[in-house]
């Protein structure tokens, strides 16, 4: 339910409806806008009279959410929601590009890519220490030691790092020593996993599973929400469908659709979305045209020799045209990169 209040409304009326719904068993949280304030009630809220709350002269009006999903939704929180990750603002009009190669295969290889793609303009490095993977045969990562080197790589060029978490046993870990922890596609309803993350004071960005429907997100997204951690950020990485031509089908529908429903900043990963290096240029600026928050880009310095993910991966020098390329789409669409 929300409870919107009228304009100047006083702290001294706010603290007394806050106490009054509280007395009742529920759960409230009070967001101040740019032009109104609204008062979030949580729980079984058929145990309020709305008629009796409505009939007070500082409240504007209440609304019902339908939804299942209520602190990630909109109407909850109605400006956009603005994650600070050591000084670089996501969401809110300002587009950030994370990149680097999907697994980190040695201190050269990372180092050197997290140089490259700071200096063609990319703001946050990221890199897989821990690697799902559907064959078991396949390159699981370097595990420690990659977050280790992943380490190495933000001293090297002072760039946030965001690599992806496999287990709720590795969250005190990540905690310490990752600026962005990732939930994976497959992750996404490890609801274990989300729970604990919920009780730490770390953005999350929260990859939507391959077969999951916006809701399903979304709800996935409650659940770390729900445990006291709104820095959540969304990330669209294409879904399973019936076409076998690219590795997934990207769906650019659900940016504007999320950003309709929701407050939390919408990231696009158009390298797992494809599976194709030379779709990535195309799509990463329908996305951003479409409205994305921001873009996560594989870019390895030898695609051929990659142990994971290597045709998917630009080469440093098609980054570096790219993200000129988006700076100046990013003026046509009057956002900030």
């Amino acid at each position: 339910m929300i409870v919107q209040l009228k304009l100047n409304t006083s702290e001294e009326k706010v603290q007394e409806l806050i106490k009054r719904i509280k007395d009742k068993g529920l759960d409230t949280t009070y967001v101040v806008g740019d032009n109104h304030s609204i008062l979030g009630v949580l729980g079984d809220t058929s145990r309020i009279n709305i008629d009796e709350l409505e009939a007070q002269e500082y409240v504007e009006k209440v609304i019902r959410i339908q939804e299942p999903y209520k602190k990630a939704n909109r109407a909850f929180h109605p400006e956009d929601t603005i994650i600070d990750v050591n000084g670089i603002k996501i969401g809110g009009g300002n587009i950030v590009v994370m990149a680097g190669p999907c697994s980190v295969e040695s201190r050269e290889q990372i180092i050197s890519v997290a140089k490259d793609v700071k200096k063609a303009g990319a703001q946050i490095l990221r890199g897989g220490a821990y690697k799902p993977r559907t064959s078991p045969y396949a390159f699981q990562g370097l595990e420690l030691e990659g977050l280790e080197l992943l380490k190495e790589a933000r001293k090297e060029t002072g760039m946030p790092i965001v690599t992806e978490i496999m287990s709720s046993d590795l969250v005190d870990r990540f905690v310490e020593d990752v600026d962005i922890i990732q939930v994976g596609a497959r992750n996404m309803q490890n609801f274990d996993l989300l729970k604990k993350l919920g009780k730490i004071d770390k953005p999350i960005l929260l990859k939507r599973g391959m077969s999951a429907t916006i809701e399903e997100l979304l709800m996935s997204a409650e659940y770390i929400m729900a445990g006291g951690n709104h820095k959540v950020i969304l990330c669209e990485r294409g879904i399973r469908t019936f076409e076998t031509y690219t590795r997934n089908t990207l769906d650019i529908s659900a940016i504007p659709v999320l950003k309709k429903l929701t407050h939390l900043p919408i990231i696009v990963d158009p390298s797992h979305a494809t599976g194709k290096y030379w779709l990535v240029d195309p799509l990463s600026k329908a996305s951003l045209a479409a409205g994305a928050d921001g873009l996560i880009i594989e870019v390895h310095n030898d695609p051929a020799c990659a142990l994971c993910d290597g045709p998917q991966s630009l080469k440093p020098k098609k980054f570096d045209k790219l993200m000129d390329e988006l700076r100046i789409l990013s003026k046509a669409l009057n956002v900030r990169l």
